[in-house]
């Protein structure tokens, strides 16, 4: 069997980064983190595209990422992205939209300690994405702590524990046993045309309601630009309409052409706008509600929705619609 030839794209995070008098801050090439890694039974190429601490990753990045994998996706046979781990489930979620149907396995992954340390977990996240990169039916993947997971379903849940990401209302895709990857996807890519879209709308925000929240603070953002709104409601997404109306605000900005979108703060299940008053008022309303999906790819969505030209009712009928299984629909 022919040896998979495999692309590694290095945009630095902790995984390369080094200590300085400011701290830790990327230094290590993605030759670098290749030597550190030891040997693997691939035909590797190496490209740094940028070198920044994730929090530095912008839209601006994420095109030139999206821009990079669609070059080079039929010179290889996978693509393995290394990446800080704070914006991490940002970047996977925006290449699921903006790479519709890729077709190769594209895996993300990075470390929580530098790969010069001792006793890092970059080595093994490394080897996990790259055998994930050669095992993999086509798809945008984050593989971390022994465990692959979609990149549209994945969350950064801890700061410091190398199990910093779950895989938020969906199965692993793959985890590691004593077998090898074991891989576990639930059905079989259908290949069809990859399109390369990085027309974004970034004039967006995600709010966290709070008991006392102002819903005035929802119109200065509509008048200061703002073209969309995620909202992080209570539960299965309540929202309050006693004294401060959050509920009318949003059919006030809806009348206006801004969508709003209604995710819940709780990390798992899904929102539910249609069992408690406190949800049905803000349907009402015209509220989107964004089900299962992560806030990270429902912000990410809704991004590149906008930047499409999509109004009010064309927001609504694409977040119905699952693009890449970032959100389960239930008919």
């Amino acid at each position: 069997m022919a040896t998979q030839k495999l692309l590694l794209l290095s945009t630095g995070g902790t995984i390369a980064s080094v200590i300085s008098e400011d701290g830790l801050t990327p230094g290590e090439t993605g030759e670098d983190l290749l030597k550190m890694v030891g040997n693997l039974p691939y035909d590797i190429t190496v490209k740094d595209i940028m070198n920044l601490d994730s929090s530095n990753i912008q839209p601006e990045e994420w095109e030139k990422i999206a821009e990079t994998i669609y070059k080079y996706r039929h010179d290889f046979d996978g693509i393995v992205v290394s990446h800080g781990t704070d914006t991490m489930a940002y970047t996977a979620s925006m290449m699921t939209f903006m790479l519709q149907n890729i077709d190769i396995p594209v895996v993300f992954t990075g470390s929580q300690v530098p790969i010069n340390v001792l006793l890092s977990d970059a080595p093994d996240n490394m080897k996990l994405a790259f055998a994930a990169a050669a095992s993999l039916q086509p798809g945008i993947y984050l593989a971390f702590d022994g465990k692959v997971m979609r990149g549209c379903r994945s969350v950064k849940v801890r700061t410091t524990a190398f199990n910093a990401f779950e895989s938020v209302n969906f199965p692993p895709v793959a985890e590691v046993t004593s077998d090898g990857l074991e891989i576990k996807l639930p059905e079989q890519w259908q290949p069809r045309q990859c399109i390369l879209n990085t027309n974004i709308d970034t004039n967006v925000s995600l709010v966290k309601l709070f008991p006392g929240f102002d819903p005035r603070l929802l119109h200065a953002m509509a008048e200061n630009g703002c073209h969309g709104i995620v909202i992080e409601a209570y539960g299965l997404g309540g929202m309050t309409f006693i004294r401060r109306n959050v509920a009318a605000a949003i059919g006030e900005l809806i009348r206006k052409g801004i969508p709003v979108v209604a995710a819940s703060q709780c990390l798992y299940e899904r929102s539910d706008l249609t069992k408690y008053e406190v949800g049905r008022q803000a349907l009402l309303e015209g509220a989107i509600s964004a089900r299962d999906m992560t806030s990270e790819s429902a912000i990410t969505k809704l991004m590149w929705g906008l930047g499409q030209g999509m109004d009010v009712k064309d927001i609504d009928k694409f977040f119905n619609t699952d693009v890449a299984g970032e959100v389960t629909i239930d008919e």
